[in-house]
């Protein structure tokens, strides 16, 4: 019962990251040339795992993957903004 929920907490995470960053990269930072640099998406994503692990060490429920994952999907969030503002600003 408790890897249930704690499989849920990881996947509403993830799922979370992935939209708030996409989101922000599209609505925030639309004209922020430097949110299209290569290493952008990954910047963000190491700041976002760096930042849920704490948050993960304490609770019981979820381990260290799921600062990971939340820290891919915020990447991947960030990488997919920005490539829709690319293609949106596109002649």
């Amino acid at each position: 019962m408790f890897e249930l929920i704690g499989v849920a907490a990881t996947v509403a995470s993830t799922i979370v990251g992935y939209v708030g960053a996409r989101r922000f990269v599209e609505d925030r930072l639309r004209y922020v040339d430097r949110i299209h640099g290569w290493g952008m998406p990954w910047l963000a994503g190491i700041a976002a795992a760096a930042a849920a692990a704490p948050v993960v060490w304490l609770l019981p429920l979820v381990g260290g993957a799921t600062a990971i994952a939340f820290g891919v999907a915020v990447g991947a969030g960030v990488a997919t903004g920005a490539r829709h503002i690319r293609r949106a600003l596109a002649p």
